[in-house]
């Protein structure tokens, strides 16, 4: 059993009585030790396995223990995360101790949280329900008391975007008021009862300790202190623990996690066996080198990484003139490694936040890469920008909308709240924004591109960048915020838009939050196995201002290095098909140039007559169905039609601007004029 471990995965396996530390690095094989440890202690009779309890903090981690504790002859042992194991007991024992059924479990705090605010007359929307009710998670799992949460949150900088740390402290109390009238409990109740139960009732402690007499806990980094409060009444002054962990990847400290304590364990415990996994077996010795230099010399500093694997390609540090060329150059090197043959499935895109997956959408779309968003709804499908879409639909119906579309899309997001300034904090009112300032930011390129369309014309344009996102399928590129894709690996990884202000994250402000941005970083450079590239653009619009420097964690890397910062000349000098005119070969300037793939002022070389007889057909549709005519197809649509006559809905569905929706709505039609029926035929 413990001849396949390194000489330091063996020790931690051979140190069977606590307590023992375990720092290990990202790929170090943490999970390979811990498992091995147990199993070790179970065949040398060392342990039960019944008497030992393997504590995560995902659901997924937790199966991977068992999948692998059964595979090393030791089925028997619990691997729990501590909600599980909580629960499992409190069901048991409540019973018992108080003659009454246990409060029915609820899955989602929001309803009990709008109740609370409402209760209080707060004017709050879905985006601030929900930071209240993680501010209610946050405050359990920290032991704050709402009578306490002014005085807390003032000295740890918590706060609720548009509400008073007092108003938030209502809520608080209020949430608990509500839960109890309804005969409730949430997942943190799950703790907070059981460490209830285990400090007040001797016998109840007294049996569970008879049960559980070995405990290991992995991630420790991420607990909490009423995770930290809940282990020890389990222990009960025992010490047999055995700790994994890595300060390197602290990344949840907005959450309530505190790495405290791995760090000071072996204060706690003097005479603990510490233990350093290094030997990184994931990553090429580029990226492990590189995730080495980010960390070297900062509070964040783990244990040192040595590669295990043959040496591989550099790891690719690159600019982009804007965040259009940056997703269409990720794009088209995914579809490069897809071509080569590595899947879809091996391959991601990591992003600080959710807002900015849509230019990678579109431009992994546009080139029939399948690909899903983990973590959170794909840009187009979120309820702020589902809500804004129909608002401004409605608003181009109804003749509204003066103005320049940069002019008119913000004063009909206002109506939802947004304004030029951005929340103060983080959480969903903040992502809230961010997705709406989105739109506003297309608004502003629509408008320079094409200075005299309308708002119907905007519209227009939204539904087909929507109708051209794929349905997720399970060969596909993972789309992902860093923080959901811890825990994870993919042979490519394209860590992008790394500029400045977005990572270190505008709101992160104090010593201790830009560290945390930094590990969060590393976390995203280890994810990736083979090819790890990570890439920023010096201005949000093509033409725009270049103002926007690198990530300043990058600047190490970039010291004295030939890397491509993202200036003018470079992009001149990419000799790719979609950025050159399909007629005479020069560069393409505009969204509507590269749409076409021609210069506006070059001959069209499509079938002209093919196109009046399209705009024929458009002219009498539209006006059947009471749509403007841009709305059943662009002009930009019809002339590739033209250009490209598809013979069938699969050839169709490859023009840009003919999505699912208009596919099945007018698929048929414009196929029977390809074939040459006359277009008045067909409207009858």
């Amino acid at each position: 059993m413990l001849e396949a471990l390194d000489p330091e995965q063996r020790q931690v396996a051979e140190a069977l009585r606590g307590p023992v530390r375990v720092l290990a690095g990202a790929g170090t094989g943490k999970t390979r030790a811990i498992t091995h440890r147990i199993a070790h202690g179970v065949a040398t009779g060392v342990y039960a396995p019944t008497e030992v309890l393997a504590l995560s903090f995902t659901t997924r981690a937790a199966g991977e223990m068992r999948e692998r504790l059964r595979a090393l002859g030791a089925p028997g042992v619990q691997a729990r995360t501590f909600h599980s194991a909580a629960l499992r007991q409190l069901r048991f024992f409540w019973p018992r101790v108080h003659g009454r059924e246990l409060p029915e479990l609820t899955e989602s705090k929001l309803s009990m949280v709008a109740l609370a605010a409402r209760r209080l007359r707060l004017q709050t929307d879905q985006a601030t329900l929900r930071d209240l009710a993680s501010e209610v998670e946050w405050a359990k799992v920290s032991n704050v008391q709402p009578e306490d949460y002014v005085r807390v949150a003032k000295q740890r900088g918590r706060a609720v975007a548009g509400l008073e740390p007092e108003a938030v402290s209502r809520v608080l109390d209020g949430y608990e008021e509500v839960k109890r009238g309804q005969g409730r409990m949430d997942m943190e109740d799950c703790l907070l009862l059981t460490a209830g139960l285990l400090a007040d009732d001797e016998a109840v402690a007294a049996q569970v300790r008879r049960q559980y007499k070995w405990f290991v806990v992995d991630e420790f980094q991420d607990v909490s202190p009423l995770q930290s409060a809940l282990l020890d009444l389990w222990l009960g002054g025992r010490d047999e623990l055995c700790v994994v962990g890595d300060p390197a990847q602290t990344i949840y400290s907005f959450a309530g996690a505190d790495a405290r304590y791995l760090r000071e364990f072996t204060t706690r415990f003097p005479g603990a066996t510490s233990v350093e996994l290094v030997r990184n077996y994931r990553s090429t010795p580029q990226v492990v080198d590189g995730a080495n230099r980010l960390l070297a010399g900062t509070s964040s500093k783990g244990v040192d990484l040595r590669a295990q694997r043959p040496a591989g390609g550099a790891v690719s540090l690159w600019g982009a003139p804007d965040e259009e060329a940056e997703a269409t150059r990720v794009a088209d090197r995914i579809a490069a490694l897809r071509a080569s043959g590595t899947p879809a499935s091996r391959i991601a895109v990591l992003l600080r936040i959710n807002a900015q997956s849509e230019r990678f959408e579109e431009a992994l779309a546009a080139r029939q890469v399948p690909y899903v968003v983990r973590g959170g709804a794909r840009f187009f499908d979120r309820a702020e920008v589902r809500q804004a879409v129909t608002l401004l639909r409605g608003t181009a119906r109804s003749g509204g909308g003066e103005g320049s579309v940069a002019e008119a899309v913000p004063a009909v997001l206002s109506q939802m709240g947004h304004t030029a300034e951005p929340p103060e904090g983080r959480g969903e009112v903040r992502n809230r924004w961010e997705s709406l300032q989105a739109m506003v930011d297309l608004a502003r390129d629509f408008t320079a591109e094409r200075p005299t369309a309308g708002l119907g014309d905007f519209v227009d344009d939204l539904d087909r960048r929507a109708g051209e996102q794929h349905a997720p399928v399970a060969d596909a590129v993972t789309l992902a915020t860093i923080h959901s894709a811890k825990g994870l690996e993919w042979d490519a990884v394209f860590v992008a838009g790394m500029h400045e202000k977005m990572m270190p994250i505008n709101q992160a402000t104090t010593p201790a939050e830009i560290e945390e941005e930094r590990r969060l970083l590393y976390v995203a450079m280890t994810r990736a196995r083979d090819e790890l590239s990570v890439s920023w653009a010096t201005a949000r619009e093509p033409g725009g201002r270049r103002t926007r420097g690198p990530s300043p964690f990058l600047e190490p890397f970039l010291e004295g290095a030939e890397v491509d910062r993202g200036t003018r000349q470079e992009r001149t000098r990419r000799n790719r098909k979609a950025m050159r005119c399909r007629e005479c070969g020069g560069p393409l300037a505009s969204a509507a140039e590269k749409k076409t793939g021609r210069c506006a002022d070059c001959p069209a070389g499509y079938d002209e007559a093919l196109f009046e007889r399209l705009r024929a057909w458009r002219l009498e549709r539209s006006g059947a169905d009471k749509v403007p005519a841009f709305v059943v197809f662009t002009d930009a649509t019809l002339q590739l039609i033209a250009e490209h006559r598809p013979r069938d809905e699969a050839g169709l569905r490859t023009i840009s601007g003919v999505g699912p929706g208009k596919l099945a709505k007018y698929g048929d039609e414009v196929l029977e004029i390809l074939a040459g029926t006359p277009a008045e035929e067909i409207s009858r």
